[in-house]
Protein backbone atom coordinates (compact mmCIF):
# COMPACT_ATOMS: atom_id res chain seq x y z
CA UNK A 1 0.00 0.00 0.00
CA UNK A 2 1.23 3.25 -0.75
CA UNK A 3 0.21 6.51 1.30
CA UNK A 4 0.84 9.94 0.52
CA UNK A 5 0.51 12.19 3.69
CA UNK A 6 0.59 15.46 3.44
CA UNK A 7 1.12 17.99 5.70
CA UNK A 8 0.61 21.86 6.53
CA UNK A 9 2.14 23.18 9.60
CA UNK A 10 3.69 26.74 11.27
CA UNK A 11 5.46 25.56 13.86
CA UNK A 12 6.35 21.67 13.18
CA UNK A 13 3.58 20.15 15.79
CA UNK A 14 1.61 18.84 12.89
CA UNK A 15 5.15 17.24 11.17
CA UNK A 16 6.05 15.89 14.62
CA UNK A 17 2.45 13.91 14.29
CA UNK A 18 2.50 12.81 10.59
CA UNK A 19 6.53 11.11 11.21
CA UNK A 20 4.26 9.20 13.98
CA UNK A 21 1.98 7.83 12.30
CA UNK A 22 4.26 7.74 9.02
CA UNK A 23 6.83 4.79 11.58
CA UNK A 24 3.46 3.42 12.74
CA UNK A 25 2.79 2.88 8.98
CA UNK A 26 5.30 1.30 8.08
CA UNK A 27 5.74 -0.77 10.68
CA UNK A 28 2.42 -2.26 9.62
CA UNK A 29 3.73 -2.61 6.26
CA UNK A 30 2.61 0.65 4.10
CA UNK A 31 4.70 3.06 2.29
CA UNK A 32 4.69 6.18 3.31
CA UNK A 33 5.43 9.77 0.87
CA UNK A 34 5.41 12.35 3.34
CA UNK A 35 5.20 16.02 1.85
CA UNK A 36 4.53 19.26 2.88
CA UNK A 37 1.38 20.27 0.84
CA UNK A 38 3.21 23.26 -0.96
CA UNK A 39 5.37 20.24 -2.80
CA UNK A 40 2.77 17.97 -3.61
CA UNK A 41 2.21 16.97 -7.26
CA UNK A 42 -0.39 15.48 -9.68
CA UNK A 43 1.94 12.34 -9.66
CA UNK A 44 2.30 12.47 -5.95
CA UNK A 45 -1.80 11.97 -6.08
CA UNK A 46 -1.88 9.66 -8.72
CA UNK A 47 0.50 7.23 -7.22
CA UNK A 48 -1.13 7.63 -3.99
CA UNK A 49 -3.41 4.59 -2.86
CA UNK A 50 -4.69 6.21 0.34
CA UNK A 51 -4.39 9.61 1.08
CA UNK A 52 -3.79 11.40 4.82
CA UNK A 53 -3.91 15.45 5.49
CA UNK A 54 -3.10 16.84 8.62
CA UNK A 55 -3.08 20.72 8.88
CA UNK A 56 -2.04 22.65 11.90
CA UNK A 57 -4.32 25.92 13.01
CA UNK A 58 -3.14 29.02 13.11
CA UNK A 59 -4.83 32.55 14.14
CA UNK A 60 -8.31 30.20 14.01
CA UNK A 61 -7.09 29.20 10.25
CA UNK A 62 -6.09 26.84 8.08
CA UNK A 63 -3.45 27.65 5.95
CA UNK A 64 -5.03 29.16 2.35
CA UNK A 65 -2.60 25.92 0.76
CA UNK A 66 -4.24 23.39 2.66
CA UNK A 67 -7.79 24.50 1.19
CA UNK A 68 -5.78 24.96 -2.78
CA UNK A 69 -4.68 21.86 -2.49
CA UNK A 70 -8.03 20.06 -1.49
CA UNK A 71 -9.85 21.91 -4.52
CA UNK A 72 -7.53 20.78 -6.71
CA UNK A 73 -6.95 17.41 -5.90
CA UNK A 74 -10.29 16.15 -4.43
CA UNK A 75 -12.23 14.14 -6.81
CA UNK A 76 -8.75 12.58 -6.99
CA UNK A 77 -8.81 12.57 -2.87
CA UNK A 78 -12.33 11.33 -3.02
CA UNK A 79 -11.70 8.42 -5.17
CA UNK A 80 -8.83 6.18 -2.72
CA UNK A 81 -9.26 5.76 1.12
CA UNK A 82 -8.77 9.34 2.57
CA UNK A 83 -8.71 10.91 6.09
CA UNK A 84 -7.58 14.75 7.18
CA UNK A 85 -6.91 15.64 11.01
CA UNK A 86 -6.29 18.91 12.59
CA UNK A 87 -3.65 20.40 14.82
CA UNK A 88 -4.35 22.74 17.27
CA UNK A 89 -4.37 23.63 20.74
CA UNK A 90 -8.13 24.32 21.55
CA UNK A 91 -8.45 20.41 21.53
CA UNK A 92 -6.43 20.43 24.79
CA UNK A 93 -9.79 20.80 26.36
CA UNK A 94 -11.45 17.39 26.41
CA UNK A 95 -14.76 19.05 25.56
CA UNK A 96 -12.99 20.32 22.01
CA UNK A 97 -10.77 16.88 21.41
CA UNK A 98 -13.09 15.06 18.85
CA UNK A 99 -14.06 15.93 14.83
CA UNK A 100 -17.54 16.95 16.18
CA UNK A 101 -16.77 19.10 18.98
CA UNK A 102 -13.98 20.55 17.70
CA UNK A 103 -14.46 24.07 15.99
CA UNK A 104 -11.92 23.74 13.68
CA UNK A 105 -12.76 20.44 12.31
CA UNK A 106 -16.52 21.77 11.90
CA UNK A 107 -15.03 24.71 10.43
CA UNK A 108 -12.51 23.14 8.12
CA UNK A 109 -15.52 20.90 6.80
CA UNK A 110 -17.64 23.44 5.75
CA UNK A 111 -14.86 25.66 4.03
CA UNK A 112 -13.18 22.72 2.51
CA UNK A 113 -16.63 21.18 0.71
CA UNK A 114 -14.45 17.72 1.43
CA UNK A 115 -15.98 14.84 3.71
CA UNK A 116 -13.06 12.62 4.61
CA UNK A 117 -13.80 9.47 5.29
CA UNK A 118 -11.66 9.34 8.48
CA UNK A 119 -11.01 11.94 10.96
CA UNK A 120 -8.91 12.79 14.06
CA UNK A 121 -8.00 15.51 16.24
CA UNK A 122 -5.02 16.23 18.17
CA UNK A 123 -3.71 18.66 20.71
CA UNK A 124 -0.58 21.15 19.81
CA UNK A 125 2.11 22.66 21.45
CA UNK A 126 3.03 25.98 22.78
CA UNK A 127 6.55 27.37 22.48
CA UNK A 128 6.68 30.52 23.64
CA UNK A 129 10.68 30.81 23.19
CA UNK A 130 10.78 29.95 18.94
CA UNK A 131 8.18 32.21 18.45
CA UNK A 132 8.80 36.23 17.69
CA UNK A 133 7.86 39.11 19.67
CA UNK A 134 4.10 39.44 17.88
CA UNK A 135 3.25 35.81 17.69
CA UNK A 136 4.62 35.52 21.66
CA UNK A 137 1.89 38.31 22.48
CA UNK A 138 -0.93 37.23 21.10
CA UNK A 139 -0.65 33.66 21.90
CA UNK A 140 0.05 34.55 25.11
CA UNK A 141 -2.77 36.86 24.96
CA UNK A 142 -5.14 34.03 23.39
CA UNK A 143 -3.89 31.30 25.91
CA UNK A 144 -5.20 33.77 29.21
CA UNK A 145 -8.21 34.68 27.55
CA UNK A 146 -9.03 30.33 27.29
CA UNK A 147 -6.86 29.63 30.95
CA UNK A 148 -3.88 28.58 29.02
CA UNK A 149 -0.53 28.35 30.05
CA UNK A 150 1.28 32.21 29.89
CA UNK A 151 4.69 31.44 30.80
CA UNK A 152 6.73 33.19 27.50
CA UNK A 153 9.82 31.24 28.65
CA UNK A 154 8.00 27.84 28.58
CA UNK A 155 7.42 24.87 26.21
CA UNK A 156 4.01 23.26 26.35
CA UNK A 157 2.97 19.52 24.49
CA UNK A 158 -0.52 19.22 24.61
CA UNK A 159 0.00 16.01 21.58
CA UNK A 160 -1.97 12.58 23.32
CA UNK A 161 0.54 10.02 21.59
CA UNK A 162 -1.04 7.54 22.36
CA UNK A 163 -4.34 9.10 20.48
CA UNK A 164 -1.94 9.37 17.21
CA UNK A 165 -0.81 6.12 17.28
CA UNK A 166 -4.82 5.01 17.64
CA UNK A 167 -5.46 7.24 14.58
CA UNK A 168 -2.72 5.54 12.73
CA UNK A 169 -3.78 1.89 13.61
CA UNK A 170 -7.26 3.74 11.78
CA UNK A 171 -5.24 4.15 8.90
CA UNK A 172 -4.10 0.70 8.43
CA UNK A 173 -7.34 -0.60 9.14
CA UNK A 174 -8.71 1.76 6.80
CA UNK A 175 -6.44 0.44 3.62
CA UNK A 176 -6.85 -3.29 4.85
CA UNK A 177 -10.49 -2.79 4.32
CA UNK A 178 -10.42 -1.26 0.86
CA UNK A 179 -8.17 -3.76 -0.25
Amino acid sequence: MQSLMVYSTVDGQTLAICQRIKQQLELAGQSVNLKDVAQVSQVDVNNAEQIIIGASIRYGKHRPALYDFISTHKTSIEGKPNSFFTVNVVARKPEKNTPKTNPYMQKFLVLSQWQPQLLGVFAGKIDYPKYRFFDKFMIRFIMWMTKGPTDTTGTFEFTDWQKVDEFAAQLVQQTSLSA
